[in-house]
């Protein structure tokens, strides 16, 4: 199998390729991250091709994996929060409440004319915390969508998580080797 580009830098998703075993190397997207977009779904997977074809376009001859996860809670969209403060808000707002996280996937080769996008979604419920509970957790994780880190041992937020685990995390791999598949390259 051919070595791909993950456009991300994301260690999780770094850890998830290298589990399915498929050869990577990591070359980071510098896209703008804003969209005019309003359904999660759309927005994942409008975000993960512009990171896959930015750098598509500077590797034309190479498979480009692109990737964006979000966190949408009581009809909100929780991405990276900028600051404690923020982490905290979002934090508050998924205590003791269910939420959906959505990872969208996308892989470009623009020498073979390949273009294939698609989209996972996973429910998570969100243990109650006390105030205390959450300020000590708020600056964790502010490099992640939603402020938590479900991999993480000391992440206590999250309870429960009906669909697949590894989405959560950032990456739904069955869905990477999917298009991988349809692409011919895996």
């Amino acid at each position: 199998m051919e070595k791909i580009i993950l456009a991300s830098q994301s260690p999780r998703r770094r850890e998830l390729l290298k589990k399915a075993q498929i050869p990577f190397e990591i070359i980071p997207s510098g896209v703008d991250e804003n969209t005019l977009k309003t359904k999660p779904s759309a927005i994942v997977k409008e975000l993960a091709l512009k990171k896959a074809r930015d750098v598509a376009g500077k590797h034309p001859g190479r498979t480009v994996l692109g990737a964006d996860t979000i966190v949408f809670c009581k009809g909100r969209i929780l991405g990276k929060p900028a600051d404690i403060g923020e982490a905290l808000e979002l934090l508050k707002l998924e205590n003791d409440s269910w939420q959906s996280v959505y990872t969208g996937v996308a892989l470009v080769h623009k020498n073979r004319g390949v273009e294939l996008c698609g989209y996972e979604v996973s429910r998570c419920k969100a243990r109650r915390l006390s105030n205390e509970e959450l300020e000590t957790i708020a600056g964790k994780h502010l490099d992640k969508a939603g402020g938590y880190a479900v991999q993480d041992d000391d992440d206590v937020l999250i309870e429960k998580i009906v669909g697949h685990y590894d989405n959560v995390v950032g990456l739904p791999v069955a869905l990477v080797k999917k298009l991988l598949n349809k692409a011919g390259i895996l």
